[in-house]
C-alpha cells in the first residue's frame, strides 16, 4: 500500500480529491478544453495552454494522492512550461501518482462557459482525458454547464472548471503478483 494509506493499522485502498480552476479569456489564444481545440474568438490566458478541465482535474488527482497541486509541480515560473499541453501535463500527473503507489479511476467534471456551446465536442474531451488517465472513456464524466449571466463565466470574462477524481492503491504489474504467489514464497 501507498505510504499514508490508513492508521491503526487500517488500509485506505481508494481516495477522493477535488479540484478547480478559471481562466480568464482573451483575444488571440487558441481554447483548448479537456484537450481538445475549440473554435471560438477568443482562448484562455496562461502560461501553458490554460485547459482549465485538464487543470481541475490535475488538481483532484495530486488532492487525491496529497501530493500538493498544479503549481507545484508545473509552476508557470518555469519556462519548461511554456505553452505546455494540458494533455502532457495530464500524463506526467498520472505517472507522479503512479511513483506514489496511485492510479486513477474515476474523474467527474464540470465546465462553466457562457460560450461556445461544450455539447458538441464532449465526447472527444472525455476521449481526451481518458487517454491522458489511462482509464476507459466510461470512467470519464464531462459536463457543460453556463452560469445564467453571472460571475466572470456568465459574462463571458473566464472559463472554470470543477472536478473530482477517485484513485486507488495501484495494483502490483502481473510479473510481481507471480513471483508473489510462486511455490517457495511466504505469504504475508
Amino acid at each position: 500500500m501507498p505510504e499514508g494509506t490508513g492508521g491503526a493499522g487500517r488500509e485506505l485502498p481508494w481516495r477522493i480529491g477535488q479540484g478547480w480552476d478559471l481562466h480568464r479569456l482573451v483575444p488571440g489564444r487558441r481554447l483548448v478544453l479537456g484537450g481538445v481545440e475549440i473554435a471560438h474568438e477568443r482562448g484562455l490566458a496562461g502560461h501553458s495552454d490554460a485547459d482549465a478541465l485538464i487543470h481541475a482535474i490535475i488538481d483532484a488527482l495530486l488532492g487525491a494522492a496529497a501530493l500538493g497541486d498544479i503549481g507545484a509541480h508545473f509552476p508557470d515560473s518555469d519556462p519548461a512550461w511554456k505553452d505546455a499541453a494540458g494533455t502532457d501535463l495530464l500524463e506526467r500527473t498520472v505517472a507522479a501518482l503512479a511513483r506514489a503507489g496511485w492510479e486513477p479511476v474515476q474523474v467527474d467534471a464540470t465546465v462553466v462557459a457562457e460560450a461556445p456551446r461544450l455539447g458538441p465536442h464532449r465526447e472527444r474531451m472525455r476521449d481526451a482525458i481518458a487517454r491522458g488517465l489511462g482509464v476507459a472513456r466510461a470512467m470519464v464524466s464531462v459536463k457543460a454547464k453556463t452560469a445564467e449571466g453571472l460571475g466572470p463565466e456568465g459574462r463571458g470574462e473566464a472559463i472554470s472548471a470543477q472536478a473530482v477524481a477517485l484513485i486507488r492503491a495501484a495494483r502490483p504489474a502481473a510479473d510481481e503478483t507471480r513471483r508473489a504467489r510462486s511455490p517457495g514464497t511466504a505469504e504475508r
